[in-house]
C-alpha cells in the first residue's frame, strides 16, 4: 500500500494524526517562549536563555534529515511514535531540571522529538497530494500553530503565576500519550517500496560537528570571549574545516544527506537562502518578545502571553488564506515578496520601541509582523517540492526543514549574543547610579555595584521591585523619600537599557528580513503541478513497469 492511493477516510486518518503530532511540537514552543522569563529567574541562567533554544533547535536540526532517510526506507509510522516518545522523556526531565545546563541538555532530548515529527509531517503531506493541492493542507496545518500559539501563551503564563513553570514541560505528557494513542490506532504502516537505500551516517556527523562548532562561536562571541580572540577565531576555522569535510563527504556517498546537486536548481537554492533568513527573524521574535513585555512594559507572565497571541493569529491568517490563494492561482513569486515585505517594515518599527512604547504600539507591530511571517510561510515548501518530482520528495523536504532549523538556531544565537554584549556595556554604566551607591552605603548586604542581567531581572519583575520597595519602606524616614526617588529613576534607567538593547536585536532581524525580501525578487516561479511528477506520461511508464516486475502498486 501506497500513500497515494489510500482510501480518502484512510488519507482523513493519516492526516488527523500528523496533525496532532504536529499540535503537541508546536504547543511546547509557544508555551515555553512564555514561561522562559520565570525559569531563568528561577534557575539564575538569563545569559543562557538563548541556549535553552538552541539545544533544542540544534538538535531538532541535525535530525531531520536522518529521520527523512529513514522514513522514506521503512515508512513514516513508527517513527512518528519514536519521535513522540523522545519528545516526552525530554519534556518530562525538563520539567525535572534544576539548573540551566540540565534544561539545556533535556531540551535537545525534546528536540530529537520535534525534529523527526516536522520532517515526518511534511513529507507525508507530499506523499499525499500533489503541489497544486498542498497549499490547502498547508494552510490547514497552520491551524494547527494557530491553535497551539492561541492556546500556548495564555496557558503557558497561566502555568507559570499559578502552579509552576515545571507544569510547561508536565503538560505535554497527557497530549502526547493522546497523539500516541491516536497515531497507533488510526494511521495505517505504510512502508514505500524503496530498495538498496542507505542512510549518510557520516555526513550527519560532521554536519552535527560544523553546526555546533558555529554556534559556539557565535554564543561565545563578544560575551565570553572577544571577537578577535584565539577561541573564537579556532571555533570558526573548525567549523569551516568541518563544512568543507562534510561537502567532501557529500559529493562521494551514494545517499548523500543533503545532495549538493540539489543547489543547481534555482529556485531550491535561493528559496534556502530565503528560508535560512526568515528563520532568524521569527524565532528571534518569539523568543524576545515576551521578555520586552514583561521586563520593560512590566506584564505578568500571563499577559505577556497574550501579547504573543496576535502576533501567532497573524501567522496563522496570513499562512492559511495564502495556501488557499496559491492553490486556486497556481503562482507564488508576487504573494512571497508582499509578504517579506511587510515582515521587513513591521520587524524595523520593532526595533523603533523604547521603554515607553504602549502595549497597544507593540500588538499592532505584532499583528503586521506576523502576517507578513504567514503569507510567506507555505509559499517555499510549495515552491520548492514543485521544483522537483516526486522521487527526491524526502529529501527537498528534509532540506527545507534543515534549513529553516539552521536559520532559527544560528539566529537565536546570534541575537542572544548581541543582547548579552549589550546589556553588559549599557549595565556597565549604571553601577555608578545614585541608589545603587546610597544602598551600598546604608545595607552592604543590598549591594548592585555589580549589576548583572540576573539581577537586572530581579530588579525590573514585580515580585523582585516589590521586595526592594519594602525594604526601602523599612529605611530610616530623614532618607526614604530621597532613596526612593532615587530607586525609581535607577528602575527606569535599567528599563532603558534592556529596551534599547532588545530594539538591538530586533534591528538586526529587520535587516536579515530586508535581505531576504530582496532576494526573492531572483526567484523563479514555474507553475504549480497537478500531478507528482514533472513528466506524469514518462513516470507513470515507469511506475507500471515496476509494479508489473515487483507485484507492489506504485504511487
Amino acid at each position: 500500500m501506497t500513500l497515494a492511493n489510500i482510501s480518502k477516510s484512510q488519507k482523513i486518518s493519516v492526516m488527523i494524526g500528523v496533525m496532532l503530532a504536529m499540535f503537541l511540537s508546536a504547543l511546547d514552543q509557544t508555551i515555553v517562549a512564555t514561561a522562559m522569563p520565570r525559569i531563568v529567574q528561577d534557575l539564575q541562567g538569563l545569559e543562557h536563555l538563548s541556549w535553552v533554544f538552541t539545544s533544542y533547535m540544534l538538535a531538532s536540526t541535525v535530525v531531520v534529515p536522518i529521520y527523512g532517510k529513514l522514513s522514506d526506507i521503512y515508512g513514516r509510522k513508527y517513527f512518528l511514535l519514536s519521535a513522540i516518545v523522545f519528545f516526552l522523556i525530554g519534556s518530562l526531565l525538563s520539567g525535572f531540571s534544576q539548573n540551566m545546563f540540565q534544561l539545556i541538555v533535556f531540551r535537545a532530548i525534546q528536540g530529537l522529538g520535534a525534529g523527526a515529527i516536522f520532517a515526518n509531517a511534511f513529507a507525508t503531506i507530499g506523499d499525499i497530494f500533489p503541489p497544486s493541492e498542498r497549499g490547502k493542507w498547508m494552510g490547514l496545518f497552520g491551524a494547527v500553530f494557530g491553535l497551539s500559539s492561541v492556546i500556548g501563551p495564555s496557558l503557558g503564563g497561566f502555568l507559570t503565576d499559578n502552579l509552576s513553570w515545571r507544569w510547561n514541560f508536565f503538560i505535554n505528557i497527557p497530549i502526547g500519550i493522546l497523539a500516541l494513542l491516536v497515531i497507533g490506532i488510526l494511521m495505517p504502516r505504510i512502508k514505500p517500496n524503496l530498495k538498496d537505500r542507505s542512510i549518510d551516517y557520516l555526513g550527519a556527523l560532521f554536519l552535527t560537528l560544523a553546526l555546533v562548532s558555529l554556534l559556539l562561536g557565535f554564543v561565545w562571541g563578544g560575551s565570553q570571549y572577544a571577537w578577535d580572540s584565539a577561541q573564537i577565531i579556532l571555533t570558526f576555522a573548525f567549523s569551516a574545516t568541518m563544512f568543507l569535510v562534510f561537502g567532501h563527504i557529500e559529493q562521494r556517498v551514494k545517499e548523500p544527506i543533503l545532495p549538493l546537486d540539489l543547489f543547481k536548481n534555482p529556485i531550491f537554492s535561493v528559496s534556502m537562502i530565503i528560508i535560512f533568513l526568515t528563520g532568524i527573524g521569527m524565532f528571534g521574535s518569539i523568543l524576545y518578545i515576551p521578555l520586552f513585555a514583561q521586563l520593560v512594559l512590566g506584564l505578568s507572565a500571563t499577559n505577556s502571553g497574550a501579547i504573543l497571541t496576535p502576533l501567532m493569529l497573524g501567522i496563522v491568517g496570513g499562512s492559511i488564506v495564502t495556501g488557499q490563494l496559491v492553490s486556486r492561482v497556481g503562482r507564488y513569486k508576487w504573494m512571497a515578496i508582499g509578504g517579506l515585505g511587510i515582515t521587513a517594515v513591521a520587524f524595523y518599527l520593532l526595533s523603533l520601541m523604547d521603554a515607553h512604547t504602549s502595549q497597544t504600539s507593540l500588538i499592532m507591530k505584532m499583528i503586521a509582523s506576523g502576517i507578513g511571517l504567514g503569507v510567506s510561510f507555505p509559499l517555499f515548501n510549495i515552491a520548492v517540492q514543485n521544483a522537483f518530482d516526486h522521487s527526491r520528495l524526502g529529501v527537498v523536504t528534509a532540506s527545507i526543514q534543515l534549513f529553516r532549523s539552521i536559520g532559527g538556531t544560528v539566529g537565536t544565537a546570534i541575537l542572544g549574543g548581541v543582547l548579552n554584549s549589550a546589556l553588559s556595556k549599557k549595565l556597565g554604566d549604571l553601577s555608578s547610579d545614585p541608589f545603587v551607591q546610597s544602598m551600598s552605603k546604608f545595607n552592604p548586604q543590598f549591594d548592585l555595584s555589580h549589576i548583572n542581567a540576573n539581577k537586572l531581572q530581579g530588579i525590573l519583575t514585580g515580585g523582585g521591585r516589590s521586595a526592594i520597595e519594602s525594604k526601602l519602606a523599612a529605611l530610616p524616614p530623614e532618607i526614604r523619600s530621597q532613596t526612593i526617588s532615587a530607586f525609581h529613576e535607577f528602575v527606569q534607567k535599567t528599563k532603558d537599557a534592556f529596551a534599547s538593547s532588545v530594539t538591538e536585536v530586533f534591528l538586526i532581524s529587520a535587516i536579515m528580513m530586508g535581505v531576504a525580501f530582496i532576494v526573492t525578487f531572483f526567484l523563479k516561479e514555474i507553475p504549480l503541478r497537478k500531478t507528482h511528477y514533472k513528466n506524469p506520461a514518462q513516470e507513470a511508464g515507469k511506475e507500471l513497469a515496476r509494479e508489473e516486475g515487483s507485484g507492489v502498486k506504485a504511487i
